[in-house]
């Protein structure tokens, strides 16, 4: 063997169709896109929600409803879930920068303290929001609730 009869394998290279070269190709004329028509055309690419000139669903289909701007978004998190992340972490202190190390929030989103669970330990906890039976809870334990 020698590089005078190299080539590649068998089926691995293909010819291209040559469309609109001539009716003795067998592509010519219309070029396999069929007759007449938007599709057949140059440039043809068919808008989003198109139902052939009928009155596309997003159009029939009255509005309803509005957003909010000036809505703020919270993740909750429970008292129970402090207790073990305290218990875990030896912490006296939980803040925003503590939950985002435990991998609990991300660092621009605002936390709410929820009442769910139970509380077993002094906890200074800083948050955006506060739920009343989760002030409750923490000061019940002495602990000390700080609103950002």
């Amino acid at each position: 063997m020698d590089l005078s009869n190299l080539k590649p394998a068998k089926g691995s290279v293909k010819k291209n169709k040559r469309l609109g070269r001539g009716q003795g190709s067998g592509k010519g004329g219309t070029s396999t896109r069929g007759h007449k028509g938007a599709k057949q055309r140059s440039g043809y690419k068919k808008k989003i929600g198109f139902e052939g000139g009928q009155m596309p669903l997003q159009r029939r289909i009255p509005k309803y409803g509005f957003k909010n701007i000036n809505r703020k978004e919270y993740k909750g998190i429970n008292i129970g879930v402090l207790q073990t992340l305290a218990e875990n972490n030896k912490l006296e202190k939980i803040d925003p920068s503590v939950l985002i190390s435990a991998g609990l929030i991300s660092k621009n989103s605002m936390v709410k303290i929820l009442g769910k669970g139970t509380l077993d330990k002094k906890l200074e906890v800083h948050a955006h929001a506060f739920s009343k039976s989760a002030v409750a809870a923490i000061e019940a334990k002495n602990g000390t609730v700080v609103k950002l």
